[in-house]
């Protein structure tokens, strides 16, 4: 069982797509979007529903807990009520996140897909806002990536000389989420750091960050004992495009 997600906003259309991004990259993990009002005629319209997020939590919880992100102040609120209004035993496996919705959401995801529990989860999610502090991200990114050139005490050395390798991307849609999450989760399982175009590789909203598209070059460069091992998976996954080609 993974930890499931609700999305609260005030708009049913950003709820929805915000769990379609995510799922991008988790596919085990039970998104449900509660976003929007319905209005007398049960058309939506723009605020947030009690009944709808309480709805949304059971129908995301598996066992396992479940995480809410909001956006807008009053969709705090409301889920804020909500939560007073479930039972204990339920309020036990629930937690809000102080997180920016979108990259939140996909942070919380990703760390929901590896079977983390709802508190690892949450923390995810509260530190990913790479604009604002790179180094609050550790570890959802590596201490290489949030801190260029600094040397942390106590962290694993690198053995060997670096392994490259760079390929043009030929997937139409290039790094987008869900490949990138491909490649996050690939890194993150083995021993070495590993860059892509300058970023860390076991970072999604890194990866991301880089906007590559088609026929765009990525280059790779790993350290480590599993340094040949990730630029092998890395070219092995991008001159597949990703599974992508296949499929038109």
């Amino acid at each position: 069982m993974n930890v499931g997600l609700v999305i609260v906003s005030h708009s049913s259309k950003i709820a929805e797509g915000v769990c379609d991004l995510s799922r991008q990259m988790a596919s085990d993990v039970e998104l449900v979007p509660a976003g929007g009002v319905e209005d007398a005629e049960g058309k939506s319209r723009i605020g947030t529903s009690f009944e709808k997020v309480l709805a949304a939590i059971s129908a995301a919880d598996s066992g396992a807990g479940v995480v809410v992100l909001t956006d807008l102040g009053s969709a705090v609120m409301t889920a804020e009520m909500v939560l007073e209004f479930i039972d204990n035993d339920q309020r036990g496996r629930v937690r809000l996140a102080r997180a920016a919705l979108v990259e939140g959401a996909v942070a919380a995801a990703v760390e929901a897909q590896t079977g983390a529990d709802a508190d690892q989860v949450v923390r995810a999610a509260e530190a990913a806002v790479v604009a604002l502090d790179p180094v609050a991200l550790e570890p959802f990114v590596s201490h290489a990536a949030a801190a260029p050139g600094d040397v942390q005490a106590g962290s694993a050395v690198t053995e060997g000389e670096p392994v490259e390798g760079s390929w043009e991307l030929p997937n139409p849609m290039g790094l987008h989420a869900r490949p990138a999450a491909t490649l996050a989760r690939m890194m993150s399982e083995l021993d070495a750091e590993v860059s892509v175009n300058g970023v860390d590789a076991k970072s999604v909203m890194l990866l991301m960050s880089l906007g590559l598209g088609q026929g765009k070059v990525l280059t790779a460069s790993a350290a480590g004992p599993d340094a040949q091992k990730a630029i092998d998976q890395i070219g092995s996954e991008v001159t597949s495009g990703f599974g992508e080609l296949a499929a038109g």
